[in-house]
Parts: C-alpha cells; structure tokens; sequence
C-alpha cells in the first residue's frame, strides 16, 4: 500500500508538472519489452554502419564508436504499452556527433534506423537533432543491459520508446518518409506521446 501510495502521489506530480502525457501511467520498474530475440554481442565483429544521402558515409567499430563523445542526459521515457519511467540518467554518444561526421546533405529528411535482429524504425532527422537524443550506452549509470538494448540503444526521448530502437546497427539517411518495422503494421509513422499518436489515423 505504501508503495501503490508512493507512486501515484509521483504520478500526480508527474501530470501537474505536464509531464505525464494523457493515457500514461506512472512505473517504478523498468519494464522489458521487444520483437525478436537478443543476439549475443561479438565487439570484434560489431560494426555502425551510416548510409544513404550524406556526404560522408561511415563504418565505425566498437572500439572507435566508444571513442567518440560522449554527454550524460536526464529524460522521460514514455512505451507505447501505456507506461512512462521519468528522469532516467542515459550516457552515450550524442546523436549530432553522428550527423556532424557523416554531413547529411539537403535533402535528407528523414532517417531510417536499423538495428538487430532485423529490426527498423523511421524517424525524422529534424527530430533526432534534438539536444537529448543519444545513442546510449549507460543507463543509471550502469552499462545497458543486453535487454534493455546493450551494447548501444537509440534514446528520443519525445517519442514513443518503440522509437528509442534497442541493439541500434547503422543508419540509413532518406529524403522521403518510409515505414520501419512497427509502422508497417499500423504504428504512428511519428509517434508523439502528448497527443497519443500510438497508431496510424490517430
């Protein structure tokens, strides 16, 4: 009862500060949620790949790609599933560290992102050039866990977590909008919490 106490007098907290986006709830936990089975990590074989309309296409290795800079952020997280976990610390490498060594050229707009096993998600680039958005290797400040997206996870906080892909491989940079795995069955092609765009016509 105390807990059941603690957390919802955090949830109205959380959705006075506005915070809490309509149809969220508040979790203490960290749920673990994915499509598709965790591949072991191999760093010797691991790669990030970065394709498609920019200037200067990129494979890094584990060992380069953790050589990069690398910035602490505190953001919410809000699943698709109806739950949302506030003021989660990620450490990794910004987003923009990314962008400013591949050099989208103009008429990139979107960015596909692809991770294991096979898995795809869409995202605007104007979206992932927010100052929070990373490529997270540390959770709370532990290393991520291998179900929680280990070795390296995509983090958008004001997106939908479906979005934040776990296992995160490469990049492909696009001009024109196309669906990734989720969106392909009905998912948001964008996926914004506060105005509770789960699936497509919402």
């Amino acid at each position: 009862m105390f807990f059941d106490n603690e957390r919802k007098e955090k949830e109205n907290l959380y959705e006075a500060e506005g915070r809490l986006p309509p149809g969220q709830s508040l979790t203490l936990k960290w749920p673990v949620l994915h499509e598709g089975r965790i591949l072991a990590f191999d760093p010797d074989r691991w790669d990030f790949q970065v394709r498609g309309q920019v200037e200067n296409p990129l494979r890094l290795t584990w060992r380069q790609f953790g050589k990069l800079p690398q910035l602490r952020v505190v953001a919410d997280f809000h699943c698709v599933t109806a739950w949302s976990k506030f003021d989660n610390e990620w450490t990794g490498v910004p987003f923009r560290a990314i962008a400013e060594m591949a050099r989208p050229l103009p008429k990139a707009r979107h960015v596909m992102v692809h991770a294991d096993p096979g898995y795809t998600t869409n995202v605007p680039l104007d979206d992932l050039m927010h100052d929070n958005v990373l490529f997270a290797l540390a959770h709370a400040p532990e290393p991520l866990t291998p179900e929680h997206g280990a070795p390296l996870r995509l983090v958008v906080p004001h997106l939908y977590a479906w979005k934040s892909a776990k296992w995160v491989r490469g990049l492909d940079f696009i001009e024109e909008d196309r669906p990734g795995y989720w969106e392909k069955v009905g998912y948001h092609m964008y996926g914004d919490p506060f105005t509770e765009q789960r699936y497509r016509g919402q």
